[in-house]
């Protein structure tokens, strides 16, 4: 027995003892025999009355009770040992000649009793501690969980990846082999592994759970947890998989469209009530991450449309520069693509590049349409368009991040530009990059007034330009990219002086 047990039973015996004095011997035993703790030198006597004690039938009563061990006389009372070392005995053994008397008697039942009581008392708590103790663990397992959903949710791509990095959590805080996500109707399946040992037939297992196992979970509505080998419902649920098996329902509304399904090797433990409630979690947050991813998708769906007719407005106003804003978008991308710009950054340069031209709405046909040299008047109007792009697009929240790509595209390396005059890198770096697209568009494409240039002709000016219109460094990785790419110019009929490359 660990040595804190026999100190706390020890401490009760020494109670026990102080209580009666020098009328009785004290001892405390448990029902295995063992004598655990005795006052004075001879304990011979004390593990005879509790072996006798042990021998002896006993009706389940509590309280103190007398009985022979060996001709001698010796009482005794059931007990609750302290931490956790089961049943046992208090023992009592007159230690002189003379009978007690009816008051000692009295007296050594009524302590006998304290401490029978006092002892089921701690047992008790302690029990409940180890409750309260097992929750705290459950909640805090819950609650880091809890955090790692947050911070993956924290992210504004609430695509694959992220669903993959919840996965993953989950394997790791259930301690599971396998966390998959399936989404049969859409051909959806989504994995993340935390394995004890190999699993060689893993991509079969992840199809088995697209077929009656999400069946069963969609028509019961409820988890599922099968962990028994011998589980009748392995005969037609996970046929053939030694595996114990969790799974969620994944609700959107009432529908149940998905599942999350857990899985670990035979020789893990079970999976506990704990486990089901912690997956159940998981699966609603998972709910929650595809409710917000549709709620995102519909959102940049209605971005698109709006971005579309607002093009559209300014391509109707100038037949000729149909489809200019979707090639400087392309050419926007590849470049921003190359440069190794983050998401958000590649996001606000695609809406910036689509809508750079946004402005146009405001000039006047007869000057935006006009097939030959601009008066310098005109071509105030025309380099009033930045602006006027701004002052439609710093209304919408979710395109403040584009507003200056559309802004300054029209700023020059060299600071002669416009609006604003801004120079090298002072001019916002998707502006430069819309810069140089929209340049090479302009040149390649065809307008009233002139038919458009080949790719060759285009480099040779845009080299002229370059420092001083363009940025340098962007138009040096703009050409390789064309040179790398024929076939995308080729897709966009862009002419070649001298055939494809």
């Amino acid at each position: 027995m660990a040595e804190p047990q026999i100190d706390e039973i020890a401490r009760y015996g020494r109670w026990l003892k102080r209580s009666v004095g020098t009328t009785f011997r004290i001892g405390v035993g448990n029902t295995a025999g063992e004598l655990l703790w005795a006052d004075g030198n001879d304990a011979a006597p004390l593990a005879r009355a509790l072996a006798t004690c042990i021998a002896l039938p006993h009706d389940g009563s509590e309280g103190m009770r007398r009985q022979e061990a060996d001709g001698a006389t010796a009482y005794t009372c059931p007990v609750k040992l302290p931490a956790g070392a089961g049943d046992g005995w208090l023992l009592a053994l007159p230690d002189r000649e003379t009978p007690p008397t009816g008051i000692e008697l009295n007296d050594l039942a009524e302590t006998m009793g304290d401490v029978a009581t006092t002892l089921a008392d701690g047992s008790r708590l302690n029990a409940e501690m180890d409750v309260l103790a097992t929750e705290l663990a459950e909640r805090y397992e819950e609650l880091h969980l809890f955090y790692d959903i947050d911070r993956h949710l924290a992210k504004k791509d609430l695509g694959t990846e992220v669903l993959q990095d919840l996965l993953r959590t989950c394997a790791e805080q259930l301690n599971a082999d396998v966390a998959c996500f399936v989404r049969p109707a859409e051909n959806i399946t989504v994995s993340a592994t935390n394995l004890s040992k190999p699993i060689h037939n893993l991509d079969l297992v992840l199809v088995e759970m697209r077929g009656d196992l999400f069946r069963f979970v969609s028509s019961s509505r409820s988890s599922v947890v099968i962990n028994g080998m011998d589980d009748s419902r392995r005969a037609y649920i996970f046929t053939d998989m030694p595996y114990k098996v969790l799974a969620c329902p994944v609700f959107q509304g009432l529908d149940m469209p998905a599942m999350l399904t857990l899985l670990n090797h035979a020789d893990k433990p079970d999976f506990s009530n704990s486990d089901r409630r912690l997956g159940e979690v998981m699966a609603h947050q998972i709910s929650n991450v595809m409710h917000m991813g549709e709620m995102f998708a519909q959102m940049r769906r209605f971005t698109e449309q709006m971005a579309a007719a607002l093009i559209e407005a300014v391509e109707a106003k100038d037949p000729y520069t149909r489809g200019h804003s979707e090639r400087v978008h392309l050419f926007s991308l590849r470049l921003g693509q190359a440069l190794r710009l983050r998401n958000e950054e590649l996001e606000n340069l695609h809406w910036g590049s689509l809508l750079h031209d946004v402005g146009k709405i405001g000039i006047p046909d007869a000057v935006l349409c006009k097939p030959g040299r601009l008066t310098a008047d005109e071509f105030t109007f025309i380099k009033v368009h930045p602006e006027r792009s701004y002052e439609i697009l710093r209304h919408v929240d979710r395109l403040k991040g584009a507003i200056d790509g559309a802004r300054h595209h029209q700023e020059k390396f060299d600071g002669s530009g416009y609006p604003h005059g801004l120079r090298g890198n002072d001019i916002p770096l998707l502006a430069r990059i819309i810069a140089v697209a929209d340049t090479y568009d302009s040149i390649t494409s065809s307008r009233a007034y002139r038919a458009g240039s080949t790719h060759e002709a285009a480099v040779k000016e845009m080299q002229r330009v370059r420092g001083t219109q363009l940025d340098p460094e962007l138009l040096d990785i703009f050409l390789g990219l064309c040179e790398d790419d024929p076939a995308l110019l080729a897709k966009l009929g862009i002419r070649r002086e001298t055939g494809d490359l």
